[in-house]
């Protein structure tokens, strides 16, 4: 009798658990992949590590939640081909916006789906010359084709000369509404939501996963970012500046070296830089080193200067984006330049940079020679003051410091202020009326 009631037990444990069973083995993995921001190499590796979590977890559907004004035209290539040589079904959902290069990842999915109220186009390269054109328009065209999609639309996006009857004139590119994009046909359906998608791919039992962004991903698509660049490079300027300027090794040297690194490591995620490239700007920064320990300007900085130009522009994607961080970035070092020279002395950042810490003897420190002999003694400068260098008063040599002013060889200053060994000048010529 108990051999029969354990029976029954286990035919009826059996029917009960078959149902959930087969719900757990019908449940369809979907994994979201966030495309927001510039398209770069960042981006590129991010969506690439993606896919291939997404291939290892065994995911039914890759879906792409996109959201972006575009980018470099290389990334997006090689973010399409990532794609389109997937197995998986992909569904491209365009929650606010693909342009540009958006545009070709949008079309590289196997599904286009739009939010309320998205656009899709504005895909013209920078900069639009006919090659640029060209080749792009090719690109768009041959992932349109393959995945069946109208290869005129696609091409009206990013070539202005192309004239749709109804869509587009001539010398404007072609820019759809979800609505339009709708009635044209040109994606698969309007969602206001994922769920949405899922309803009409027919998935009723799934879980999403969404891909991990990892401070990695975050770090390299930063730097990597055409914007951050310029701003990269004004760093490293700026803090050489503050380098130059102040005794020693210190907050300047460590900010210019942050700057310049982090710009060079973009440049090389990207592809765009080699060790060529940052060994022609290291001897240019070597060159201007020399330039600025000999007086006047010469040969050295000449070639300094022309040796990081040139490094820039290896590191840059064209000589548009070169030309574009160098301006920003001698902008922002000249105006830095300005500030550092004139306003930061009357502010407390100056203690920080020039060291204004007081050996008072009324305080009980004991210099080892009351430097206060000099004050209101008049010299002369035997070198730069860039702000520090030397002076001559009565045959004696000291080492000082100016206001934050730059003085030349051969001009008269005055001691107006001793602080312990640190022995400050003023142009005499300040002082007239």
């Amino acid at each position: 009798m108990k051999n029969i009631s354990k029976l029954i037990m286990i035919i009826f444990m059996t029917f009960l658990i078959l149902p959930y069973k087969g719900f757990a083995d019908s449940q369809k993995i979907i994994y979201k992949i966030d495309v927001n921001g510039e398209v770069n190499k960042g981006m590129y590796h991010y969506i690439k590590e993606s896919i291939d979590k997404a291939n290892k977890e065994n995911a039914d559907y890759i879906i792409f939640d996109i959201d972006t004004y575009g980018g470099r035209v290389d990334s997006a290539v090689d973010i399409s081909d990532a794609i389109i040589e997937q197995d998986i079904p992909t569904v491209a959902y365009i929650n606010k916006k693909a342009e540009s290069a958006g545009v070709l990842i949008s079309i590289s999915c196997d599904h286009i789906y739009m939010n309320n109220y998205s656009t899709i186009g504005s895909a013209e390269t920078i900069p639009n010359t006919e090659k640029n054109i060209s080749y792009w328009t090719s690109q768009l065209k041959a992932v349109a084709e393959q995945k069946g999609r109208d290869t005129e639309i696609v091409a009206a996006m990013a070539d202005k000369d192309i004239i749709i009857k109804g869509l587009v004139n001539k010398g404007k590119l072609l820019n759809l509404t979800t609505k339009k994009a709708d009635e044209i046909k040109f994606i698969d359906g309007i969602a206001s939501s994922m769920k949405k998608i899922y309803t009409d791919l027919n998935i009723d039992n799934y879980v999403q996963k969404d891909a991990d962004v990892n401070m990695m991903s975050i770090f390299r698509n930063i730097i990597t970012s055409t914007y951050i660049a310029p701003l990269l490079l004004s760093l490293g300027f700026i803090g050489m500046i503050l380098e130059i300027l102040t005794p020693g090794f210190g907050i300047g040297g460590i900010i210019s070296i942050t700057g310049f690194s982090l710009f060079f490591l973009g440049s090389i995620y990207t592809g765009n830089s080699t060790t060529t490239t940052v060994f022609v700007f290291g001897i240019g920064i070597v060159l201007l080193v020399i330039e600025a320990m000999a007086p006047g300007f010469g040969i050295f900085g000449t070639i300094g200067i022309g040796s990081i130009i040139f490094s820039i522009i290896m590191a840059s994607n064209n000589m548009l984006q070169a030309f574009l961080s160098i301006l920003v970035s001698l902008i922002v070092s000249v105006v830095a330049l300005i500030f550092i020279l004139k306003k930061l002395p009357k502010r407390k950042m100056y203690k920080t940079l020039f060291l204004d810490t007081k050996l008072d003897a009324e305080k009980g420190y004991i210099p080892s020679k009351d430097n206060r002999i000099y004050l209101n003694k008049e010299g002369i400068t035997i070198s730069y003051l860039r702000p520090s260098g030397k002076i001559d008063i009565d045959g004696e040599i000291l080492d000082v410091i100016t206001e934050g002013i730059f003085i030349k060889v051969g001009e008269k200053v005055k001691v107006v202020k001793v602080e312990s060994n640190k022995i400050i000048v003023r142009h005499i010529k300040e002082e007239l009326v």
